[in-house]
């Protein structure tokens, strides 16, 4: 390992292969319930409606939760390249080699492999994880990245006009992507380096705040407006809802798309280091070591407000999960980056490192043997696949699965146990998927009724006929 590392090449090869592997696992695991097959059905269905105002949960029924940036992406792929897993995790996929190259001249300034910190970054679990996952959270730290770096290159390179103006685009981006908490995780760490680094005169004389106003309402406003005009009750929804009483009121009964995730308080900080790993642990391992520098150098003063404020900030919340710190995996990597030529143990990091990669091949090894995916994940695609004749209708007991509205293309319909007996006088044929649970309490109905199709650990699928 120790020879692979100091070849030229080492880290370029490292990146392509993670990146490869990546893509090919985007293309072989299906769409997970809920939240992933969720967000890739209000894709697939506003690129079926062509309606790129309102992202739909389901067929004329808003989804106010979210921006529509992700959904837009998804669904443009899919107008480009088809309906698929591969497609809908395509534009996730995009963002993250993007970054990868986008922290890459900071290496080149160190003297290090261009890679080097697209590495680092690739190989933590959160941020390799969410490489191919469809959600907002991708692109949510796609625009932080954009604002942060924005502003340092602006501060720093002030020759380079288009800096101070990008920020700004990553701010209108960033409402686009999850709303108002771009501001909430970009501006207090801003303000913090700004304040402790005595920079306000500086900050005030490079930015153009009226004009870059005026991009950031130019790139965000006209689909808040659209959004409002066309489903009235969204703004209220989303800015208070979402960003104020999800956060703060664990009780906050008004969620009309799931249910409040009740977290012991500073779980942030468990997430944090156990999804990190192991980088989180050198860098801070490093900080402390190099704690005399932490005001005296500006750029580890800018990267550790940046770390830091995500976790603090969620510090208080009871209502989060594990991806709210992905924001932070950027300066996490700068941070190795800048401490990597004081790193004496860099065969042992970068081996632990990659246990995650490895860890991967082998499940999905493991997932293949005897059919473990089919029967294991948590979605409904190889149910789906049993029902071969698309003219025929389809049924899923009680509340239908994201991801069997996602692999029927929007024909699956929920049935309760009054419109099953309904249905069942009829004495047409239809597809039925039930949980085995379900199943078991009404087990006289379906054995007299349904013939058995295919099964996994949680559903079985009957035809009726």
């Amino acid at each position: 390992m120790k020879e692979l590392i100091q070849k030229k090449h080492f880290f370029t090869v490292a990146i392509i292969l993670l990146i490869l592997w990546r893509a090919f696992l985007n293309a072989a695991i299906p769409l997970m319930d809920k939240t992933e097959a969720r967000y890739a059905e209000i894709a697939r269905i506003m690129a079926e409606t062509n309606d790129y105002i309102t992202p739909q949960i389901d067929y004329g029924i808003p989804f106010w939760a979210k921006p529509p940036l992700s959904t837009w992406l998804s669904a443009l792929s899919f107008d480009a390249f088809g309906v698929f897993e591969f497609t809908a995790r395509l534009p996730y996929l995009v963002f993250s080699i993007l970054l990868v190259f986008l922290i890459g001249k900071y290496a080149k300034r160190e003297n290090l492999p261009f890679f080097l910190p697209g590495f680092i970054v690739l190989t933590i679990p959160q941020f390799f994880i969410h490489a191919g996952v469809v959600s907002t959270d991708t692109s949510l730290a796609f625009t932080v990245a954009l604002v942060m770096l924005s502003f340092w290159e602006a501060i720093k390179y002030p020759e380079k006009k288009i800096w101070k103006y990008l920020i700004f685009v990553g701010f209108g981006l960033g409402l686009l992507a999850k709303g108002p908490i771009i501001f909430i995780l970009t501006v207090p760490p801003i303000f913090m380096w700004t304040l402790i680094s005595k920079s306000f005169k500086k900050v005030f004389s490079t930015f153009p705040i009226l004009l870059g106003i005026l991009i950031m309402a130019f790139v965000a406003v006209p689909w808040y407006y659209l959004a409002e005009q066309k489903t009235p009750g969204f703004i209220d929804y989303f800015i208070i809802g979402e960003h104020f009483k999800r956060f703060f009121d664990s009780s906050w009964s008004g969620d009309l798309y799931g249910f409040p995730k009740q977290q012991p308080l500073g779980i942030i900080w468990i997430f944090l280091f156990l999804f990190a790993m192991p980088w989180i642990q050198v860098v801070v391992g490093k900080l402390w070591k190099n704690k005399k520098q932490l005001f005296s150098n500006q750029w580890i003063l800018f990267l550790l407000s940046w770390l830091l404020w995500t976790p603090l900030f969620f510090t208080v919340s009871k209502s989060l999960i594990h991806p709210y710190i992905l924001p932070v995996m950027i300066p996490i990597a700068l941070l190795g980056l800048h401490f990597w030529k004081e790193i004496k143990q860099k065969k042992l990091i970068i081996s632990i490192s990659l246990i995650i990669p490895f860890a991967s091949i082998i499940t999905y090894g493991v997932g293949l043997f005897d059919g473990n995916i089919e029967k294991y994940a948590n979605s409904d695609k190889y149910l789906i696949e049993q029902s071969a004749k698309k003219e025929i209708s389809l049924y899923h007991y009680n509340t239908k699965s994201y991801s069997s509205q996602f692999y029927s293309l929007g024909q699956v319909k929920s049935m309760n146990y009054e419109k099953l007996n309904i249905q069942l006088k009829n004495e047409n044929k239809f597809y039925f998927i039930i949980s085995k649970n379900d199943s078991e309490k009404i087990s006289v109905l379906i054995d007299k009724n349904f013939k058995l199709l295919a099964s996994n650990n949680k559903k079985n699928m009957y035809v009726h006929q």
